[in-house]
């Protein structure tokens, strides 16, 4: 699929968990103009649904093919919702799931089931229908290396481990969720990082020709206006 010659204009945006993915790709969304798609939170909606049909993190391989059915049989849906945080919220099978998917178990049961081949396989033209719908921003894993490998503009955010631990925290505890110790997520994270790197399907890595930016010492509204500069720059 060749994105830059369907006339949409893309931005693909990857790193681990922690690093101001979903929280920066928001806010440049709304600033200019784009869509939003978090590809990570489709993995979540069928780890969701993994969930809800009696799997657990201790699936192996004979599972794969029932967790491969719920994947191609899922309804996944992003709808912006007004007066609702955040804003642009998934449905899974027409249930908002926004904040259920958002759980340490659901963080981890969510990297499990994405390294698994087929369910990959199963998202991948999802996620590039949604993309190259309009001018879109996309976050995740494996964005700019296999989902949009032409992308017009690719950045790979970083953090250190402390500081994405910290991070999710204080998110989940924003967003009303039961809160783990500092060491548990650490340690959550690290375990999450490990096997996003080393899958064998589209592991976590930086794309050559992204912009890499480490935000462990940046606030949010200086990634921004750095990200956004670049987009707006490259889209002259």
């Amino acid at each position: 699929m060749n994105e830059k010659s369907s006339g949409s204009f893309i931005v693909a945006v990857d790193g681990p968990a922690g690093t101001g993915k979903s929280s920066a790709t928001k806010r440049i969304a709304d600033l200019l103009g784009l869509i939003h798609v978090d590809t990570g939170a489709l993995y979540r909606g069928v780890a969701y649904l993994c969930i809800e049909a009696g799997f657990d993190l201790n699936f192996d391989e004979s599972d794969h093919g029932a967790i491969t059915k719920i994947a191609q049989k899922a309804q996944l849906e992003f709808r912006r919702m007004k007066n609702r945080n955040p804003a642009n919220r998934l449905f899974v099978n027409g249930k908002d799931v926004t904040t259920q998917i958002r759980s340490p178990e659901l963080s981890l049961m969510a990297s499990k089931v994405s390294a698994i081949p087929e369910v990959r396989g199963a998202l991948k033209e999802l996620q590039r229908t949604l993309g190259a719908s309009a001018p879109s921003i996309l976050e995740g894993r494996d964005i700019g290396t296999v989902i949009f490998p032409q992308a017009n503009l690719k950045f790979f955010l970083t953090a250190s481990i402390d500081e994405r631990a910290k991070r999710r925290l204080s998110e989940i505890e924003a967003q009303g969720g039961d809160s783990l110790s500092f060491e548990e997520m650490r340690e959550q994270i690290r375990i999450r990082d490990e096997g996003d790197m080393n899958r064998a399907i589209a592991p976590l890595k930086k794309a050559e020709d992204a912009i890499e930016i480490d935000t462990t010492l940046f606030t949010l509204d200086q990634v921004v206006e750095k990200m956004a500069a670049l987009i707006q720059e490259k889209r002259r």
